[in-house]
């Protein structure tokens, strides 16, 4: 009975809405959120506060004493801490010292800024998305990335669509429907997030051949399995793992000699999209698209947003009646691209006309080429200014690691990398790792050794008083 009158008291404790609605804080936080999810919010965490009571005796029993300005003060800090929680899982900039340069969780290539700044120019007014100004009539939008695209790799015709798995379905659906597809085993790749591409020539409307075995396919393998039926030999860069050993894949060469023989289309799926020779900055050599179009395929599909360092999008080169083709299937413009993703593309291959400008400016080949000498001077400097701010309170370590490429790129590169250690005593590396996380621009990190490691490859000089102000927050 008497914690019937404890529940009961606490509940008649509670401030009408309106009240609550008054208070100063709850007041300041309706021009954040506006005043219909405001009220929404406050609603749930009173029906939240009730059901506490009526279920939990020994909280309605420490509330009952309480008075109603200090019920009023715990909903409004219930309040606050739901709309942080709803707050935390918003996009939001975050800062990525894990040494994973295309990290695909954390979107992977960041843009340069040129293409920043085209993207805030296209969209803070009107543009010419589809406006012929020339003529003054309806225009393409594949008009504004394809001369760029064509002159780059060398392709007669290119488009873009809104990643590299709408660019593989479209051509495949558009050029190959009920009809069948060829490819090797060793190629029947899963490309992040479950998506296989056995799955998506099925869901373009393909039959897929499969032939050779996983480690070995010759091109009498490709040559016995094609029919009448077969409308494309597919060839796929294993860009996110490599078999290595007792191997041997069919040249894109020979899969196109073959195709001139049979008559069938040679579509290569490039993945990675490299259009700047990596040897170059000492990485072992990728595939790039000028070589494949040089090579003779009649298409090839890559990614904007792996080693080309741009959008996310999807790009099909090759030769023009193809694409002509492809830009007439109805599905081009379930998967096409906004006004965002062309300009940034745009930016980013313009400065891919001037290779050292792309070097310089494009972050992602920029963090890729960087030298231990580089990442020292960088790491040095990242410890300086923790020691500076922190003092005994963090013990700051420089370590050797090793960095990756990611986002199924270079899976067998590993980059020498510098980081910054963290130890704090009293705190452990999982909470430290959790709390940098947690904070309003938060820190992606990993732990070593029971250590947080800052890895400096993927972090650029500017972060670091913000990293130097979020570490002074979480010692005191």
């Amino acid at each position: 009975m008497e914690k019937d009158l404890e529940r009961l008291k606490a509940l008649r404790t509670i401030a009408p809405m309106n009240e609550i609605l008054d208070h100063a804080e709850v007041a300041a936080l309706a021009e954040g959120v506006g005043k219909a999810v405001l009220g929404e919010t406050i609603t749930q965490v009173i029906d939240d506060y009730r059901k506490q009571l009526l279920g939990d005796k020994s909280f309605a029993a420490s509330m009952s004493h309480l008075s109603r300005q200090e019920i009023t003060l715990h909903l409004v800090q219930e309040l606050k801490d739901k709309l942080d929680a709803q707050d935390s899982t918003c996009l939001k900039k975050l800062i990525n010292a894990t040494g994973i340069v295309l990290h695909t969780n954390l979107g992977r290539a960041p843009l340069p800024d040129s293409a920043i700044g085209l993207i805030q120019e296209v969209n803070e007014g009107y543009s010419n998305l589809e406006f012929d100004l020339e003529t003054g009539n309806r225009g393409s939008r594949h008009t504004h990335i394809e001369p760029l695209i064509t002159r780059l790799t060398g392709a007669e015709s290119a488009m873009v669509v809104n990643n590299n798995a709408a660019a593989v379905f479209i051509s495949l659906n558009t050029l190959a429907k009920q009809r069948d597809v060829i490819i090797s085993r060793g190629q029947q790749v899963e490309i992040g997030g479950s998506f296989r591409i056995p799955d998506i020539i099925a869901s373009s409307g393909c039959t897929m051949i499969e032939v050779g075995t996983t480690n070995k396919t010759k091109p009498d393998d490709y040559a016995k399995a094609i029919t009448e039926n077969t409308a494309v030999l597919l060839k796929v860069h294993t860009s996110n793992y490599k078999i290595s050993g007792f191997t041997e894949e069919v040249p894109l060469q020979d899969l196109v000699e073959l195709g001139k023989i049979k008559n069938v289309l040679v579509m290569e799926d490039l993945g990675s999209g490299c259009l700047y020779d990596l040897s170059k900055i000492g990485l072992p050599h990728e595939p790039t698209v000028q070589e494949v179009i040089a090579g003779g395929a009649d298409l090839v599909t890559f990614s904007g947003d792996k080693l080309l360092g741009g959008p996310q999008i999807g790009v099909i080169a090759g030769k023009k009646a193809l694409i002509d083709k492809i830009k007439k299937n109805p599905f081009a413009r379930i998967v096409r691209c906004d006004k965002s993703s062309i300009a940034a593309l745009t930016a980013v291959l313009k400065l891919y006309m001037n290779p050292e400008k792309a070097l310089a400016q494009i972050p992602a080949l920029n963090m890729l080429a960087l030298k231990e000498a580089d990442l020292l001077l960088r790491a040095e400097e990242l410890e300086r200014q923790l020691q500076a701010a922190l003092g005994e309170r963090c013990q700051v370590e420089i370590v050797d690691v090793h960095d990756e490429a990611g986002g199924g790129s270079l899976p067998d590169v590993l980059l020498k990398g510098k980081a910054v250690s963290l130890t704090i005593d009293g705190l452990s590396a999982n909470r430290l790792q959790e709390l940098l996380r947690q904070e309003p621009i938060p820190i992606i990190c990993r732990i070593v050794k029971d250590k947080v490691l800052l890895n400096v490859r993927t972090m650029s000089e500017k972060e670091f008083p913000l990293i130097t102000q979020t570490m002074q927050n979480i010692v005191g």
